[in-house]
């Protein structure tokens, strides 16, 4: 590259640089995994949420593969310590047309309006990760619009034994829409797995177009080809412009509170939900120390406001759901006790306990869902 174009593309970062924070992508480091730190047996219908927060796992027809999904720990990439990492323990060499393991993070209009140049057209932005597989590996990325717009782009990457840093820039598109609300607005993708319907045609990798299945994930590889296979992504991230700059890392605090937006929980950070455990409880005293059968109720508000009123689950000290346990000062607690909710917004909800045992309080773990 000559002078003047070394410049020129400096020249550039600067000119896209965001005052604040520059990457769209939430948790890109793998820091915060509320849900579990691990998952065996995946596969065979079971995607969504289940590890990462954020990431989720997309799918097509259900395949014979299976795969552990974790956060796993990094000990040998500056800067980072922790990837998302996907292990197959039963491979599939057989497979179906409709077939697809997708690793997806859902993106909020609210955080993409940094990318928009008008109402109906984005500037260019890059995508960039670290990676590393037990072998050569091809996977593909690809960013969809789909709200309105159904627009997608793919780039093929061959993912080595070691650490490296891939990138996918995408160029500046007219006729895209990006609402600016809390709606799902679009997807970064990575395609693991797939069959014919997706693979069959000639991958989409040079500007945004209307979405063709079969140019989504053209060359890729499979995850399930043995059960020797892995691959683990990290520093992900997602940025105004055609140059792939450092990773921004954020504090662990910070991460967590971008992730409660989604989803929280009561139990203590390393603890899943269901667990049996009293750390974290919380504990209502409605009646002071007066006791009662019939009427109990607590306001719950969460420690962050939500994308939208969330999916609360409500668990006793016995792990039952939609139960609490009710408390009696001095005396001991019940569990197994009904609770129903009312008044549901994205900052609180109600909770009310309409009869049980004689008891002036009850106590209770939650999770909250608002995501995409």
């Amino acid at each position: 590259m000559t002078k003047a174009a070394e410049l020129a593309k400096m020249g550039e970062v600067l000119t896209n640089s965001q005052i604040g924070r520059k990457n769209v992508v939430i948790n890109g480091a793998m820091q915060i995994s509320q849900r579990s730190t691990s998952v065996t047996g995946l596969g065979g219908g079971s995607g969504g949420y289940q590890t990462l927060d954020r990431f989720r796992i997309g799918m097509g027809a259900t395949s014979a593969g299976r795969y552990t999904m974790s956060q796993s720990a990094v000990t040998d990439l500056s800067g980072f310590s922790n990837a998302l990492k996907i292990d197959c323990t039963t491979a599939d060499t057989s497979i179906a047309a409709g077939e697809a393991l997708i690793i997806q993070q859902r993106l909020e209009g609210f955080n993409l309006q940094q990318i928009k140049a008008t109402s109906t057209s984005t500037r260019a932005f890059t995508v960039s990760f670290y990676a590393k597989s037990n072998a050569s590996r091809a996977i593909a990325s690809e960013i969809t619009f789909t709200n309105g717009t159904n627009k997608q782009i793919s780039k093929l990457h061959t993912i080595g034994t070691s650490w490296a840093r891939y990138t996918m820039t995408v160029p500046a598109a007219s006729s895209t829409q990006i609402d600016n609300d809390n709606s799902h607005e679009a997807d970064l993708n990575f395609w693991i797995h797939a069959g014919s319907t997706y693979t069959g045609g000639t991958l989409n990798d040079d500007a945004l177009d209307s979405i063709t299945n079969a140019n989504r994930a053209a060359g890729i590889g499979s995850i399930f080809a043995s059960t020797d296979n892995t691959l683990e992504i990290t520093g992900l991230q997602m940025e105004v412009g055609s140059q792939a700059t450092p990773f921004e890392h954020r504090s662990f605090g910070e991460e967590l509170a971008l992730c409660q937006r989604y989803f929280e929980k009561s139990y203590n950070t390393g603890v899943a939900p269901a667990a049996d455990t009293s750390a974290g409880l919380i504990t209502t005293d409605s009646m002071g120390g007066d006791t009662t059968t019939a009427y109990l109720t607590h306001q719950l508000e969460y420690r962050v406001a939500k994308r939208a009123a969330p999916t609360v689950v409500i668990y006793d000290q016995a792990e039952a759901t939609g139960k609490v346990t009710s408390h009696a000062t001095g005396v001991g607690t019940a569990n197994g006790q009904t609770v129903s909710t009312e008044h549901a917004g994205d900052k609180s909800i109600s909770l009310n306990r309409a009869s049980g045992d004689a008891a002036n309080g009850f106590r209770f773990h939650y999770t909250a869902d608002a995501e995409l």
